[in-house]
């Protein structure tokens, strides 16, 4: 703009006159000069931010010129958007398009609930794909093996996506099933409910409870008895194996897992009129594959050994539950076995026989036949408080959406309660050196100390306690093919424990319901346990004082 004076009449006037400037972002040549650069992409998405931004309506009195204005103004931040950033220009294109089509809709095409179903179908994951990343958006990206070619896999989750389903998943009340072997479901309800579920009450072969997602974490973490905590995704009416196709493809399982995760899908039942648990496996496969296709664009691999997701059938006379296995491996592996006897014990197992018997962490514990140690090494956990999986890692860690630093408050919490220093008595003999050895390597590998627990070699029949007070004997002996040819055996331990252990409590696990008669003892109590496949008894004993012959 420039100023020029001119003379009329002895007046002078001014008048203004508009002259092009040179453009500051234009070379020599008049080109438009290119930026480049993290400046380049800080333009270019500040102006893309500002293209997403829904226009708002004109107002009243705008003129067609003004219109036309804005239009071009628009255009050119487009063009210039588009020449810095051509993805999110493309993006924002077919965005465009997408928000168009439905006003093209000719009369007589779908209905509203139609168009509906066909969008949520369009987009793969249930949201608005077209949308270009944001700054804090994360791109989840996998390539996966298909019929020998590489296929790239990608998720974007926002933050606030991210933070709106982890706080979902905290806050909402899911229905549990914790597992548990055979005999042991009264105590798993007493532990669960100690553990702030009161709702738990037994079914077979294991408990049901309410919780939230945290519950599950804790539950996971601190159970002794319970071998999975599998997490109910859906329930409902089936007559033929279709409809199990049909739960599974309803059920979203795209909030805990996708294509970027190994799948691997079990089946079992009780009373069910289906013919074949491996084709219901089959079909229930199919749905959890076939909806994670339609929402992602692909689906997961199957894994059997190890995979990242873990789905249950269950199937009784009319219904069909799906659980998620939250888990991962069975909860009895602590991480800590690695050396195992003849007859290994699992470990829920073993921390069953100690609740069963009622010990006392208190008070002295004695196992006469302790193999590789499993019975004393879950007693020293629990007398220090050491959270059953504490050491291990789990199924939910790999699931979306998980909460790493929740899950490493929880872990900090329990560690923080754990003692330092054992002051009951705990005892292991075998007359095996090899499994003393190993029960002394496990015990290391549990991350106690030596003195922890006494480990030596000894024979139960002479074995006999070196401590004041009376305590507590839980023993896993042999039995079945580990019985010895000598049947002497239990006539010489019989006479040992009426001898020496006074005011004891004699517990012994056995598939031999003939062991009270070998013995020689009345039982007062016989508890029905499973150990495998094997049908056996916990038998506990009172040996009072006094209460004995010596023979």
């Amino acid at each position: 703009m420039s100023e020029k004076h001119e003379k009329q009449g002895g007046e002078t006037s001014k008048t203004l006159t508009l002259k092009n400037k040179p453009q500051a972002n234009r070379t020599a040549d008049g080109e438009k000069r290119k930026r480049a650069g993290a400046r380049a992409r800080q333009v270019a998405r500040r102006e893309w931010d500002k293209d997403s931004t829904p226009a708002t309506p004109a107002r009243p009195g705008t003129t067609d010129q003004g219109k036309r204005r804005a239009g071009r103004t628009h255009t050119e931040a487009n063009e210039q958007a588009a020449r810095a950033h051509p993805r999110a220009a493309k993006a924002s294109a077919r965005q465009a398009r997408s928000t168009e089509a439905p006003s093209r809709q000719a009369p007589g095409g779908p209905s509203h609930a139609e168009g509906a179903r066909q969008r949520r179908r369009a987009e793969p994951s249930g949201r608005a794909g077209a949308a270009a990343p944001r700054q804090n958006d994360e791109i989840v990206t996998r390539e996966v093996e298909r019929g020998g070619h590489a296929i790239k896999i990608s998720r974007r989750d926002t933050d606030r996506q991210r933070r709106r389903g982890t706080a979902t998943r905290r806050s909402e009340i899911h229905v549990l099933f914790a597992s548990c072997p055979h005999g042991l479901e009264d105590a798993l309800a007493a532990e669960l409910q100690a553990l702030g579920f009161e709702d738990a009450e037994t079914s077979r072969a294991g408990c049901r409870f309410h919780t939230n997602w945290t519950g599950v974490l804790r539950a996971n973490l601190y159970s002794r008895l319970a071998t999975r905590i599998l997490v109910q995704v859906a329930h409902g009416p089936i007559r033929t194996e279709d409809d199990i196709f049909a739960l599974a493809l309803d059920t979203p399982w795209e909030q805990w897992f996708g294509p970027e995760h190994t799948l691997r899908v079990d089946t079992s039942a009780i009373r069910s009129p289906m013919q074949s648990l491996q084709y219901c496996n089959l079909r229930t496969k199919d749905g959890i594959c076939d909806r994670l296709r339609e929402r992602e664009g692909a689906r997961p691999d199957i894994d059997t050994v190890r995979p990242d997701a873990r789905v249950h059938l269950f199937l009784d006379e009319s219904t069909a539950t799906l659980y998620l296995d939250s888990s991962g491996e069975s909860l009895f592996k602590r991480g800590w076995r690695l050396d195992k006897g003849e007859a290994p014990l699992r470990e829920n197992l073993a921390a069953g026989l100690l609740a069963l018997s009622g010990w006392d962490p208190a008070r002295p514990l004695m196992d006469p036949f302790c193999g590789s140690g499993t019975i004393l090494i879950e007693a020293a956990w629990i007398a220090l408080g050491v959270p059953a999986g504490i050491w291990r890692p789990f199924g939910f860690e790999r699931l979306r959406n998980h909460d790493a630093r929740h899950w490493r408050d929880l872990k900090d919490e329990a560690r923080s309660h754990i003692a330092t220093r054992l002051e009951t008595p705990l005892m292991g003999y075998d007359l095996d050196p090899r499994a003393v050895d190993a029960a002394k390597a496990n015990l290391e590998r549990a991350w106690l100390t030596p003195d922890t627990i006494r480990f030596e070699t000894g024979d139960a029949r002479s074995v006999v306690p070196d401590t004041e007070l009376p305590g507590w004997v839980v023993s896993n002996p042999p039995y079945g093919e580990r019985l010895p040819e000598d049947t002497s055996l239990w006539a010489d331990w019989s006479s040992n424990l009426k001898q020496h252990y006074s005011g004891w409590r004699i517990n012994v696990i056995s598939s031999d319901l003939d062991l009270p008669k070998l013995l020689r003892l009345k039982p007062l109590r016989r508890w029905p346990l499973h150990n495998g496949a094997l049908d056996c008894r916990l038998f506990s004993f009172d040996m009072v004082q006094a209460g004995y012959r010596q023979r």
